[in-house]
């Protein structure tokens, strides 16, 4: 084992996962983190699970070129397709010091604290909800706990394209939420399953049931991400703590900067990488 430090990895499919990385980074400000955002090849959440796979190999052995002993997919579509397959037959083989987690198990590690009726509701990508991880990971933690889903194809591609406060987000927040709560009518916990989703909170809010909870992840990536090191010290004392952040994106930089502040709540000054 190298006792060479690094950075802890954060990578997403494009701006979302700096929701996460903005809490992370509050959370934990000593540490160095890189973030990467595919941008060029975003959304993943309609892409077959062998394509998000290898996009996200590709990106994470990126990461460990970069000298991360530990990369964070704060991408639900990556941790449900992808994260498995990397953690149990990739990382042996390529890098069996590192550690490579994912944000679906912690969300469902905790999840089942906030409902009282078990009805728990889940809006994501449309592959997220295919790949049911949230239903299989749920229910290890929480076999009392009835989960519904619901696919939201547009919503990622509305914040992407900065139209997620426009009167045009209205018609298909409302009308997933609906769909939602049609299949499940005492579902009192909903989870935002897509770190994008945070932005149109405000949308969700306005047209979700007064009551019913709405639970974003980055927080509680957070927390989980904080408990790991905690438990992990051998991994911990890997990891820079100089509180250096920098932003990679494999699109442009001067859309990513200007998007990527939103996401984040502050200045982004990101560089460009070419994966191809």
């Amino acid at each position: 084992m190298t006792d060479k430090k690094g950075s802890i990895g954060i990578f997403d499919s494009g701006y979302g996962g700096l929701t996460v990385l903005k809490e992370i980074a509050a959370k934990l400000p000593q540490y160095d983190y890189i973030y990467l955002g595919d941008n060029a090849r975003a959304p993943y959440g309609s892409r077959s699970f062998e394509t998000v796979y290898h996009y996200t190999l590709q990106c994470v052995k990126w990461f460990f070129e970069q000298g991360c002993p530990l990369v964070v997919l704060a991408c639900n579509t990556a941790s449900a397709k992808a994260l498995r397959t990397i953690q149990q037959n990739d990382l042996p083989n390529i890098a069996p010091d590192k550690r490579v987690l994912g944000i679906v198990r912690p969300t469902s590690e905790v999840i089942g604290q906030y409902t009282k009726t078990n009805k728990v509701g889940i809006l994501a990508t449309s592959g997220t909800v295919q790949s049911q991880s949230y239903v299989m990971e749920i229910e290890k933690f929480y076999p009392e706990v009835s989960v519904v889903q619901e696919a939201c194809p547009l919503w990622v591609p509305l914040v992407e394209s900065n139209e997620y406060e426009s009167h045009g987000a209205d018609y298909f927040v409302k009308k997933n939420i609906n769909n939602l709560l049609h299949k499940e009518t005492n579902i009192d916990t909903v989870l935002l399953a897509c770190t994008h989703y945070p932005l149109l909170l405000k949308k969700i809010t306005e047209y979700m049931p007064v009551g019913i909870k709405i639970i974003s992840q980055g927080e509680i990536v957070a927390n989980s991400l904080a408990d790991y090191l905690l438990r992990h010290p051998e991994m911990e004392t890997r990891l820079n703590k100089n509180g250096q952040l920098s932003f990679f994106t494999t699109d442009s930089t001067e859309d990513f900067d200007i998007h990527g502040e939103k996401f984040f709540g502050a200045t982004v000054h990101s560089k460009h990488l070419d994966l191809e």
